[in-house]
């Protein structure tokens, strides 16, 4: 039976997940054990799903050398979800709350996660029903507003900058064999990831030469022409594309039915990369490679941020403060201090202001012309990944004679 002597907390898990959305949980179970004003500590499995079907895990009582290790380890430990609350289902979801004691909810997600946190707190409200409801930010998009920016994004920005610059001297490597590449990453409709794949390019030479943001509508004709004056002039050619790109008319290659719709109505097309590449290889009479690193630039823990992880963790254990202060109906969002160097605070932001709304990548961030980013973006995303990327280097040029 739950306890009732203390109220109760249940945290969930939900959406896509981040190399360090299990930094947020710890924080947040942590805190909340250390604090001791707390009853039981719930969480649910696989987000939404889990609570609809009382399916809870006892969070209080893992023994606590497992939380060091769930903190670092890539993936949602408790399992997410894109589960979307149905009007009909709010009523239950209360009710399942009011049953088991719990009258503190912190959900870790991004947008859609904020809408149905945000659902919850309204009825809550408006019913009179002890609850209060607190989002911890997550996402790899880097797309939530009212937040400097969001755990999970400096170190799939990481990974992004990494995987450019390898792709990058690959083709030039590769010469005639395989001399373009265009790389595909995440961001369903903001092109924050897209362009930290600047992040390591140190001389014009270097990767990426091109990156497309969704926030910009592709033509076609013109990215074709780009990209062979790049491989004419550099001998081969690396373009970042987001997963969403998209033509002034829709979807590239005029596709008109997706391959697939998620509970919250987003839509998901044809790769872009792989149409893009096809074109060009067709038009430049040459082996184009497209990669996806899918779900891969969200897990790969080689390459989290440490600045990444300690904000992650710091936003869980803030959380569970602020409710304990009263607040509710708010998420945690990280302010960036002024001053030299770089330092993170943490504030709120009130969950009308942030669900269902997306932050897209500012255009004083991008350079059209060059097709790449400012020194604006670089200096707001350099801090984020975490330390140095790694410098390559080149053979000069210098032809051995024989006397």
């Amino acid at each position: 039976m739950p306890s009732r002597a203390k109220d109760n907390l249940l945290v969930l898990q939900s959406g896509g997940v981040t190399a360090v959305i299990n930094q947020s949980l710890a924080g947040v179970v942590q805190e909340a054990i250390g604090q001791g004003d707390f009853g039981e500590v719930y969480g649910a499995v696989h987000g939404l799903e889990g609570l609809l079907r009382q399916d809870l895990v006892d969070l209080r009582r893992q023994p606590k050398r497992v939380w060091p290790g769930i903190a670092r380890t890539p993936g949602a430990a408790l399992g997410s979800g894109r589960r979307k609350l149905r009007a009909q289902e709010l009523l239950e979801v209360m009710q399942t709350l009011q049953e088991y004691g719990i009258t503190y909810l912190f959900t870790i997600g991004g947008n859609d996660s904020a809408e149905t946190a945000h659902s919850l707190a309204q009825q809550a409200r408006a019913t009179d029903q002890k609850l209060r409801v607190v989002v911890v930010p997550k996402t790899v998009d880097n797309d939530l507003p009212a937040t400097d920016h969001c755990p999970g994004y400096g170190s799939a920005a990481r990974f992004v900058a990494l995987a450019t610059m390898g792709s990058g001297r690959d083709a030039e490597s590769m010469g005639q064999a395989s001399p373009i590449t265009i790389l595909e990453v995440m961001g369903r409709n903001a092109g924050w990831l897209a362009a930290a794949s600047a992040l390591g390019k140190r001389e014009e030479r270097d990767a990426p030469h091109l990156i497309c943001f969704p926030e910009t509508p592709l033509d076609e004709e013109d990215f074709i022409t780009r990209m062979e004056e790049i491989y004419r002039r550099w001998g081969f050619a690396v373009a970042v594309v987001n997963e969403n790109l998209k033509e002034p008319g829709g979807p590239l290659g005029h596709q008109e039915e997706p391959l697939y719709v998620d509970d919250f109505g987003h839509k998901y097309f044809q790769s872009p990369a792989q149409y893009l590449a096809t074109q060009l290889s067709r038009r430049l009479k040459v082996r184009v490679r497209y990669e996806r690193p899918g779900t891969i630039q969200r897990s790969l823990v080689a390459c989290t941020s440490r600045v990444d992880a300690a904000e992650a963790f710091l936003v869980g254990q803030m959380a569970v403060r602020y409710a304990l202060e009263g607040h509710s109906d708010v998420m945690v969002s990280l302010q960036r201090e002024p001053g030299p160097g770089y330092r993170c605070s943490t504030g709120l932001a009130p969950l009308e202001a942030v669900a269902g709304q997306e932050r897209l990548l500012p255009p004083e961030f991008v350079d059209a012309a060059a097709g790449l980013v400012t020194e604006k973006f670089l200096e707001y995303a350099g801090p984020l990944i975490g330390g140095e990327l790694p410098r390559f280097a080149r053979l000069r040029p210098i032809i051995h004679q024989l006397e």
